[in-house]
Order: structure tokens, then C-alpha cells, then sequence
């Protein structure tokens, strides 16, 4: 699929007073219809890279689901189905019922919202396994390999949950990522690496001012999310990645 930039229409149809009308329906439509060429886009560059991934994106319009606002857009792009069906099998039926929902599984994202764009990892609390497995990777082979990762990752900040406190990538020593990982627990925190590109002020500076109405911009976001398959590959279950009940 073609990667078109965004416009004004795309962070606008998000906002207060339109996130909530079914007439920028339209808008957001175009808005999931970039996103999804970024995610489809993804998911091709990961297999060049032997990694077995799938796209998805979120609703574009007002729903009881999202109650009724609009005001985030996002690509989801996680495992495969065929990695689907190994995971449930480690994990059995009960506690694998539910893995075809994307937040259930470790995801890269593309998103947007009235203020910026968004490219990130993510592990939400139901997708306990993926945050367990990497845990106990970390158990296992020590902190300097997840260290060196993030120290690969300039520009992106490590999150938990709602917490305000931030690990700037590349520039958090060994203690404090033991620090997050002494406070982080799978099934009850949010896990995020993320980067944020700010919107407002690219509709103040003018797009040839401000990369998040450029036309270079669906292509370094690709660039940006392509940096976090390392990340990816080393948190997220699979047969490569095998230590979800082992520590």
C-alpha cells in the first residue's frame, strides 16, 4: 500500500469538538487508511526479517466501543496467526481463550491523536505472557542484552503504565532499568516504548517546518517502528524467544 502523508483534516477530526461526529467519519477513514499502509508496510520489512507478523487497525468512527469519541487511531501490528496457535498451545485453552484480541499480545503501533503521532511497543496487562516472557529473559541472561537494545533506541522513552516517571532510551544506566524492572509486574502494569512526534506545532510552524505534515513522514515513522523489531523479537514470546516458564 502507498504511504501518504497526513494533513491538518486527519489530527483535527480527533479533536474536542469533532471526535464525537459521525461527519468526520470520512477524515478518519483516510487517517486508518495511512495507518494501515504503515502497518501492512511493517508487517512486510519484518518478514524480510524472518519475523511472522500481522496488521490491524482501530475503528475510525463513534461507537459504543470506543463511547462514542473518536480521539486515537492506531495500527496494531502483533504475532501471526500461526504464532497465535503455538502460544495456545503453551498456554492452554483457558488462559489462551482470548489471544486473538491485538492488546493480548505484544504489539509495535502506529497511532495518532489531536496532538502528535505515535509509533511505539507496547504490552498491555492482558498480554501478561509476552511481559513474563521477557522478564525471565532477563532473569536468565542478565540485563545487558535488554540494556543494549534500548541503548539502540535514542529518542524513544520506556513507560510504565500510568506512572510519570520516564527511561530515556540510550541514556538509562544498568540501575535504572533494574529499578523499572523492580517495579514492573506483568498482568498489572503497561509496558510502552514509545515515541511522540507533536502535531499542534506543525499546524503553527507550517509542514514545510515541522516533520509531522511532511511528506518524509510515513516513511521515517516506518524507519522508526522498523528500530523496534529488535525489541520485539527479544520481549515477545515465540519459538525463538522461549521463556515464559522459565526464569
Amino acid at each position: 500500500m502507498e504511504l501518504k502523508p497526513f494533513i491538518e483534516a486527519d489530527f483535527r477530526a480527533l479533536s474536542g469538538s469533532c471526535c464525537g461526529s459521525a461527519e468526520y467519519n470520512p477524515f478518519r477513514l483516510e487517517s486508518r487508511r495511512r495507518l494501515e499502509a504503515l502497518g501492512k508496510s511493517l508487517v512486510k520489512g519484518a518478514k524480510a526479517a524472518d519475523l511472522a507478523l500481522e496488521a490491524r487497525t482501530s475503528l475510525h468512527n463513534p461507537h459504543a466501543f470506543n463511547r462514542q469519541r473518536v480521539t486515537r487511531q492506531w495500527a496494531y501490528v502483533m504475532r501471526a496467526k500461526a504464532e497465535k496457535t503455538r502460544l495456545r498451545k503453551i498456554l492452554g485453552r483457558d488462559l489462551a481463550k482470548d489471544l486473538d484480541a491485538a492488546y493480548r499480545n505484544a504489539y509495535l503501533c502506529f497511532a495518532i491523536e489531536e496532538e502528535f503521532l505515535e509509533v511505539s511497543l507496547r504490552i498491555h496487562p492482558e498480554g501478561w505472557y509476552d511481559g513474563q516472557n521477557m522478564v525471565n529473559r532477563i532473569k536468565r541472561e542478565g540485563v545487558g542484552a535488554w540494556k543494549a537494545i534500548l541503548d539502540g533506541l535514542e529518542g524513544f522513552t520506556l513507560r510504565m503504565h500510568d506512572w510519570r516517571g520516564a527511561w530515556e532510551c540510550g541514556q538509562a544506566d544498568t540501575r535504572a532499568l533494574e529499578e523499572y524492572l523492580g517495579y514492573y509486574v506483568p498482568g498489572e502494569h503497561r509496558l510502552a516504548v514509545e515515541r511522540r512526534f507533536p502535531a499542534r506545532a506543525a499546524a503553527r510552524a507550517g509542514p514545510a517546518q515541522m516533520a509531522a505534515l511532511g511528506d518524509e513522514v510515513p516513511g521515517m515513522l516506518l524507519a522508526e517502528a522498523e528500530r523496534l523489531l529488535p525489541l520485539y523479537r527479544f520481549a515477545a514470546w515465540s519459538e525463538e524467544s522461549d521463556h515464559l516458564f522459565s526464569s
